[in-house]
Parts: C-alpha cells; sequence; structure tokens
C-alpha cells in the first residue's frame, strides 16, 4: 500500500500538556464505576437502563491532559491552581466538550458508489429487488475487485476524513465487498494502513460473509467452506482483523450458515458480531446471543423474546437508523424497549456505498431521538461510552476521565442537547485525538 504524501498528511498539532479552560458543559460520561478503575484498573461497565442518561456533566469546567491522557477533570474555579505553567490554555468559550464519537459500525472500505442505486430506490425499486437482479453488494464488489490498491486506499481515506470531520476517533470498519480471498485481503489491509496512519484509531472486522458472490451462486457451501480454510487462518495469523461478521438474511446467509463461519472465528480468537432481523425477525439475533457475540447489529425487527436472549447473555444491540432513513423505511429498531429492557445500546452510522450514505455521527444521533424515542443523553452515551465497551476498548476511550486517552471534541454549541436538535446541522468540532488537535 502506498502512503500518502507529507502534502496530504493530516495536519495534527499538540503539546505534552494541555488545559481546556472555561468549558461551559463538560460531558465526562463518568459513572460510579469509573472510580475503582482509577486506581486498580478494572472493567468499566456499559450503561444500561436510568444510567444511559446520566452524562457525568460538569458546568464551568476545565480538563487537563498530560502525554496524550487525561489527568484532571472538574469545575474551572477548582481546578486553576493545577494547571502547569507550561500547559497551552485552550479557552472554550463556554462551549460544549464531549468524549470524540465512538463509530462501531461501518463500511468504510470500497470503491466507487451506487447513486444510481439511490435513483432507483427513490423510483420504486426496493433493496431486495436491486440485489436479485445483480445490484447492491455485487455492484461495489465489482467495483472494488477492479479498483487498484492505491485507488482503495485513496476512497477510504476520503471516507475516514469524512467521519473524522463529524467527530468520530475510533471507528469499527469492515471488509465484505471482496466476497473472495484475494480481494477480502486487500480491504483488511488497507484498513491497516489507514490504521498506521495515525490519528482515528480503526479497529477491523473480517465480513467476508457478507453475501454469495455472483459467481458462486449455485455453490454456496463452496464460498463458506474458502472463508473457512483459505481466509480464516490468515486473517488471524497476520492478527488483520479483531472480529468476524456474517450478514444473516434470506439474501446473504442462513443461521446455520452464519453460525457455521462466526463458530470457526471464535475458535481463531476472533470477536463475533452479526448482522441480523434487518428486514425479518429470525435472522441472526438469537445466534448471537447462542454464540454470547459481542455485538447483534441492526435489529429493525427484533421481537420481545429475542430482546430479553441478548440481555440474559450480555449481547450489546449496535442500531443504526441511518440505514432505515436512508431505504426510506417505517421500521425502525425498538431502541425504547431494548434500554427499558436493560440493554447497553450502541448507535452506529452504519456509512457503506448503498443502504447508508450517511457518515455522520450527528445526524444519527438525530435519527435515534426523532425517530426510536431516545433521549439526547441516552443517544450520547449509546455513541461514546457504550460503543467504546462494544469494541472492547472502555478501559482506553468513549468517557473523559483521568486516566483515558485524550479523546474529545469541543463543540460550536453549549448543550449537549443541541447535537440531535439541530438536525443534519454542518457541525465542524475541533477534534482532539490523544491530546493533539487533528485536522483532515
Amino acid at each position: 500500500m502506498n502512503q500518502r504524501s507529507a502534502s496530504d498528511q493530516q495536519s495534527i498539532s499538540g503539546t505534552a500538556r494541555l488545559a481546556i479552560v472555561n468549558i461551559g458543559q463538560l460531558a465526562t460520561l463518568a459513572d460510579e464505576s469509573d472510580a475503582p478503575a482509577l486506581r486498580t484498573g478494572p472493567r468499566t461497565r456499559p450503561r444500561i437502563g436510568p444510567a444511559m442518561r446520566s452524562l457525568g456533566l460538569i458546568a464551568d469546567a476545565a480538563m487537563l491532559v498530560e502525554n496524550g491522557r487525561i489527568c484532571a477533570t472538574g469545575r474551572y474555579a477548582d481546578l486553576r491552581r493545577q494547571i502547569p505553567a507550561d500547559a497551552t490554555l485552550i479557552d472554550a468559550d463556554q462551549r460544549l466538550v464531549t468524549p470524540g464519537f465512538i463509530d462501531a459500525h461501518t463500511h468504510l472500505a470500497f470503491a466507487g458508489n451506487r447513486a444510481a442505486e439511490y435513483e432507483q430506490r427513490i423510483a420504486g425499486a426496493t433493496y431486495q429487488q436491486i440485489a436479485a437482479s445483480g445490484g447492491g453488494i455485487q455492484s461495489t464488489v465489482r467495483l472494488t475487485r477492479a479498483a487498484t490498491d492505491a485507488e482503495l486506499i485513496a476512497q477510504t481515506r476520503r471516507h475516514r476524513d469524512w467521519l473524522l470531520r463529524g467527530g468520530t476517533t475510533t471507528l469499527e470498519a469492515k471488509s465484505g465487498y471482496g466476497l473472495n480471498t484475494e480481494t477480502e485481503l486487500r480491504l483488511l489491509r488497507t484498513l491497516a494502513a489507514l490504521n498506521a496512519e495515525g490519528s482515528v484509531r480503526i479497529v477491523p472486522t473480517l465480513l467476508a460473509a457478507h453475501t454469495v458472490p455472483r459467481e458462486l451462486a449455485d455453490y454456496r457451501a463452496e464460498y463458506i467452506r474458502s472463508i473457512l480454510d483459505d481466509l480464516l487462518p490468515i486473517v488471524a495469523r497476520d492478527g488483520l482483523a479483531r472480529f468476524c461478521d456474517a450478514f444473516c438474511d434470506d439474501h446473504a446467509f442462513t443461521v446455520d450458515e452464519c453460525r457455521t463461519v462466526l463458530a470457526a472465528a471464535a475458535r481463531h480468537g476472533l470477536g463475533l458480531r452479526i448482522h441480523a432481523e434487518q428486514f425479518r425477525p429470525g435472522t441472526g439475533a438469537a445466534l448471537a446471543a447462542e454464540l454470547r457475540a459481542t455485538t447483534a447489529d441492526h435489529l429493525e425487527t427484533i421481537d420481545d423474546a429475542t430482546i430479553d436472549l441478548l440481555r440474559d447473555a450480555g449481547v450489546q444491540p449496535v442500531l443504526l437508523p441511518a440505514s432505515a432513513f436512508c431505504l426510506s423505511r417505517a421500521e425502525y429498531p425498538p431502541a425504547r424497549l431494548m434500554i427499558d429492557s436493560g440493554l447497553a445500546v450502541v448507535l452506529a452510522t452504519d456509512f457503506n456505498p448503498g443502504s447508508a450514505p450517511a457518515p455522520s455521527m450527528a445526524f444519527t444521533l438525530s435519527l435515534a431521538c426523532l425517530h426510536m424515542r431516545m433521549t439526547p443523553a441516552e443517544a450520547l452515551t449509546a455513541a461514546t461510552i457504550n460503543a467504546a465497551h462494544s469494541l472492547g476498548l472502555a478501559d482506553e476511550i468513549g468517557s473523559l476521565v483521568p486516566g483515558r486517552q485524550a479523546d474529545f471534541l469541543l463543540h460550536e454549541i453549549t448543550d449537549y442537547r443541541e447535537l440531535p436538535y439541530f438536525a443534519a446541522a454542518p457541525f465542524r468540532p475541533r477534534v482532539f485525538i490523544a491530546g493533539r488537535e487533528v485536522t483532515p
């Protein structure tokens, strides 16, 4: 993979010591589980129920950062004397500071786009009809296979920078537009190359079980065997993915096929995620509970009994309201029922070229509030600390408490409720990752 030239590098500035002062509202996302973590380092807990509405707000606040880590938060009046003489001061001008957004479900790496299919859907074609005619995922697979390494990394970098501009500081990114061993590995290595550039943290996921490639439509078992025998061993050996995902749906893979792929991935030491219950019940959520997957994603059509299965198995639901929105669906995941049932809900963009060409986490929060009846506080929790838990990173990111990496956003607004309230506003927060300001 070609690294980008010096002229293309993100602008990153920083200092060993930083003091953000005069913060009008600091959303730390701290709770009582963070206090012992400062002394002994045990894992914090994902937020459930009423705890999802507790943001650890501090008014008239300050935050001190040293060597990329938060060392103190509190009222500005109480911390003024602790500010080192050599610290760089940033006056927040009474604006809002939050943790960086953590986007726990994206399809970042692909070539081309599907704008023509967007027009078809507006004219009345369904997602399933387009897929059945050879469009959908298959059309992106054709473009992705044909792209050079340089083209893939350039387009994927552009997608990443869209998310970064909106305040995403960590993201999960899936393969899945190769559907053969060679191209799936190219996609994962593209993600590794971008991760090596620094700044935005990319958590890679293998999604070779996205759909059956068109050339093997009559040889489904052969394709699954190639994932198990050819792809998974290389991915595990080379550390190219942290998770494995599978798409359980009528036009993708059956429950039994997903079980085969995910069980094999678990034997290789990968964490498990699954696309489930997007278009009809019975497509994968119960399997997520059976395998104790880390997450079950989509869940637009999940029923009450399966929600209970996820809760009892400790599976986090990753909800993707932009997908329902971009497909003009009236059916959104039942977030209110999930929260009231005790699930640690996560929100993510599902950024992809087909069903969710929508890279904005702030817009995702708006959709979650308006269409899934989540409160603004619950939505922010789902996009930060709960998302960090779903990636196994909650001891590192997702909250602004001493010891955590200093990934934070200095917003243009003054109150966290304004994030979803100003729907589709062109927000450009100042983005800090490990205490350094990053500009794409």
